[in-house]
């Protein structure tokens, strides 16, 4: 498919012309939320198979067939050119789709979030999915773990040949526990019965795999995690299952900050089936404006992980989701409000923004002025964004890609994902 960025002027009618597609279906396809007051830098994707180039003042066929990777004979062939040499500026030529990897997809789905959409959620972008990622089971301090209304989540999955994995969490009053954890790691008998009760969950629930996402644990903890996951492996793997960590975005060994210490890369990487390195949350809520998933960092810290763990082990996250700062930013202020991509672009049709695209974090933001005369900033995801992240997935060779999290209406993603893979199925 092709990213078409709207420039001041263009109306849908005259997109749609331009790439010979119906109206309706460049409306469906991105579910354009504002087909009469578009943005510009708005991006859309146009759903054909492969995209087209518009020949530009001294190019030949050469050249861009060089740029895409096909051969002159082929490129002439395909749009009918009978001598190469007399191309002509603005002259439209289509690119074939290349051939698509397989691949592994997941997403962390929360039911608080999603509320009673969990099982529509899961069905409608289910065909994407290897994995679903059902956040989470909490630990207690007595070993007991909370319930989670979660059965018809599990059901849906297997409608769709998804993977359901259980996410066991040291979560307690709505952050993570280090004292939770800590407890957990130091008392041999208190493990036992959290891997008892998680695995009878599993067997109960039709669980095929269970996810640890267990952080802020300091530096004290690391080893002792690493322990613990070994004796978790080894029951897991006795009745079959899946074993899965999530880990924090490193770029460097000796990394400092209680959310970095506790985890080992080289370790999960020799224990777990997978990861899923949580490669976003540089802008959040609660600190200063910036891309939510900057794809230089993104980057630094996939390379790092490839030192350390194998290829196909590594599960890179994506947001789907940004957030938007009120201005002046304070410390211990007002928190960023957390959006949908789609509720972007309306915020941005709303105020009459702009938007700008940031091309080291390969991001999109805007700034507008609301009602009470606030400035403010929102940094967020787009086709564009998404693609690079896919282009690097792609570039690394890394086993596959996941999200979090399930809930904010995002179409194009899901249209890039079928257009540059194809998602494997495990069930």
């Amino acid at each position: 498919m092709q990213i078409h960025v709207i420039k001041r002027g263009e109306t849908l009618w005259k997109i749609a012309q331009l790439y010979s597609i119906p109206l309706t279906q460049l409306i469906q396809a991105n579910k354009i939320p504002n087909p009469e007051k578009l943005v510009i830098g708005q991006s859309l994707v146009i759903p054909i198979w492969g995209i087209y180039h518009w020949v530009k003042p001294g190019e030949n066929l050469y050249e861009i067939s060089q740029k895409y990777d096909i051969s002159v004979q082929e490129l002439a062939r395909i749009n009918g050119i009978t001598n190469p040499d007399e191309i002509t500026i603005g002259m439209r030529l289509y690119i074939p789709q290349k051939k698509r990897k397989l691949i592994d997809v997941g997403a962390y789905i929360d039911p608080s979030i999603t509320a009673g959409r969990s099982v529509k959620e899961v069905g409608k972008i289910g065909n994407n999915l290897t994995f679903l990622n059902v956040f989470s089971y909490h630990i207690n301090s007595d070993g007991t773990l909370t319930s989670l209304n979660d059965q018809k989540i599990i059901n849906a999955a297997y409608q769709k040949s998804i993977v359901p994995l259980m996410v066991l969490t040291n979560f307690e009053n709505g952050t993570f526990s280090k004292e939770i954890a800590s407890k957990l790691f130091n008392d041999k008998v208190l493990q036992d019965k959290v891997l008892h009760e998680a695995i009878s969950i599993m067997k109960q629930k039709g669980y095929l795999g269970l996810d640890f996402d267990f952080e802020y644990l300091g530096a004290e903890n690391r080893e002792k995690y690493n322990q613990f996951l070994r004796k978790a492996s080894a029951e897991l793997k006795k009745n079959g299952y899946f074993i899965s960590s999530a880990l924090a975005p490193k770029m460097r060994e000796n990394q400092v900050g209680v959310l970095y210490e506790g985890h080992d890369y080289e370790a999960h990487g020799n224990i777990v089936d997978f990861i899923f390195f949580m490669t976003y949350e540089w802008g959040w809520s609660g600190g200063p404006p910036m891309p939510v998933s900057p794809i230089n960092k993104v980057r630094n810290v996939m390379e790092y992980a490839i030192s350390k763990v194998p290829k196909n082990k590594i599960m890179m996250g994506i947001p789907l989701y940004g957030y938007d700062w009120t201005l002046p930013y304070v410390k211990g202020g007002k928190w960023a409000k957390s959006i949908s991509p789609q509720q972007a672009i309306m915020l941005a049709a709303k105020y009459n923004a702009n938007i700008q695209y940031d091309i080291v974090a390969q991001a999109p933001y805007f700034k507008y002025i609301d009602e009470q005369k606030k400035e403010h900033i929102v940094w967020f995801e787009d086709a564009r964004s998404i693609q690079a992240k896919l282009n690097l997935v792609k570039e690394l060779g890394i086993k596959g890609f996941f999200y979090w999290v399930m809930g904010n209406d995002f179409p194009q993603n899901w249209l890039l994902v079928q257009d540059n893979f194809v998602v494997r199925k495990r069930v």
